[in-house]
């Protein structure tokens, strides 16, 4: 299928075979898309849905490492979920990947209870609107908010999953204890976490977390994943999960870039 990029879409190559469509001005994906997707496990066979999918980069990653049978993405935002779409049709992934425009909120009247083994979600960050001069801009609603909660997030996943199904999420570390108590109030028992570092020695600016439906309480904490060995620098490990051979030295500014969007 030929695809034509409207005006302000561009087209970047994932580095796993695939390409991706993004908005310009609408908020891009960075480097937090990347490691949600390879810290979460799909097995073979399972279902997985990404919830505020926005350019549906999470699915389209997690066809690429994993051996799930589908993937599937929510996106509220009509202009997002239609780029989305593109994007699954630029790579010929119709048989394996959807795209559905909705409400988190309503994800599991959407969906149907129990409907999936994996549920994914890279969702706002920010709670309050202070200093937002329009609360409905695309990039409002990706980094705040305004159109779902961490409830919304967690209660919706609770009723997406199976028994046993596991929930992924990156988050911002100074919600975490929220995040726990969260999870585990709408019994999703969190099992593993991954604290992300910019640098080795600064604060961790990103929390990786897995949660399992009707698991008994015990959490793994992995060992730290440091993101730059020097500004513009990534790190060994991140190489690694880029797929790239590590050189130090060089970085990827236009990550780095997309980090900071």
């Amino acid at each position: 299928m030929d695809i034509v990029l409207a005006e302000g879409e561009r087209l970047d190559d994932l580095q796993n075979g695939y390409k991706l469509i993004q908005q310009t001005k609408d908020f891009c994906y960075g480097i937090d898309a990347v490691l949600l997707s390879w810290f979460a496990r799909v097995k073979k066979g399972e279902k997985a849905l990404d919830l505020c999918t926005g350019s549906g980069v999470i699915p389209i990653l997690l066809k690429a490492k994993t051996t799930g049978e589908e993937f599937w993405g929510l996106e509220i935002q009509k202009r997002s979920a239609d780029t989305a779409k593109k994007s699954v049709a630029l790579n010929h992934l119709e048989d394996c990947v959807h795209i559905v425009q909705g409400d988190v909120k309503e994800a599991a009247a959407t969906f149907g209870a129990a409907s999936f083994s994996v549920v994914t979600c890279n969702p706002p960050y920010m709670t309050g609107q202070h200093g937002l001069t329009n609360v409905l801009e695309a990039k409002t609603i990706a980094r705040h908010e305004v159109l779902c909660t961490l409830e919304d997030v967690v209660s919706q996943s609770a009723l997406l999953l199976q028994p046993r199904g596991r929930l992924y999420m990156v988050h911002r570390p100074f919600r975490l204890a929220e995040i726990m108590g969260v999870m585990m109030k709408y019994g999703l028992e969190p099992k593993r976490m991954q604290l992300v570092y910019p640098f080795v020695d600064r604060e961790p600016n990103m929390v990786l977390i897995e949660a399992l439906k009707g698991g008994k309480p015990r959490i793994t904490v992995e060992k730290p994943l440091i993101v730059y060995d020097a500004p513009g620098q990534y790190s060994q490990q991140i190489h690694e999960i880029y797929g790239m051979d590590w050189q130090p030295g060089k970085g990827r500014e236009k990550d780095a870039e997309q980090e900071n969007a």
